[in-house]
């Protein structure tokens, strides 16, 4: 891929879907990272989900190097911070194939499948149930 294009692509993690454009930086611009229109601190109150976002630039060594702006829907933080993190790494890996290894390494190439289980009729949630009544 060229070095002044755009790389687009989507991460996911339980219901979270991020889609994630990854922009080089201009010499001498400061490091912008946006989730839906905000500063991701700003975004991403728990300094865990911060670090989870920014992991893997930090992993390919390329903090800096990239903007990154992210549409998140669905899901709750923790969920929309995974999905930003595997759009990064999938864009990163799309942008140079070099990195893909120290990503692997690192686990951050592979969605986590965990889902939530459906909740079933005749119970409360999914494994749940009503209180027994032996009389």
């Amino acid at each position: 891929m060229a070095k002044h294009q755009v790389s687009i692509n989507v991460g996911r993690r339980k219901n979270a879907v991020a889609r994630v454009f990854l922009t080089p930086l201009a010499d001498g611009k400061p490091v912008k990272i946006v989730v839906n229109g905000k500063e991701f601190e700003q975004y991403f109150a728990n300094e865990i989900h911060r670090e989870d976002v920014i992991r893997p630039m930090k992993t390919a060594g390329v903090y800096g190097t990239y903007s990154v702006t992210a549409n998140v829907m669905g899901g709750g933080t923790s969920g929309q911070a995974g999905a930003v993190r595997l759009g990064i790494a999938r864009s990163l890996v799309e942008i140079s194939e070099e990195y893909r290894s120290a990503l692997r390494k690192d686990g951050l190439m592979t969605r986590d499948p965990r889902m939530v289980e459906r909740k079933k009729y005749g119970q409360p949630k999914a494994r749940r149930k009503f209180q027994f009544s032996k009389r």
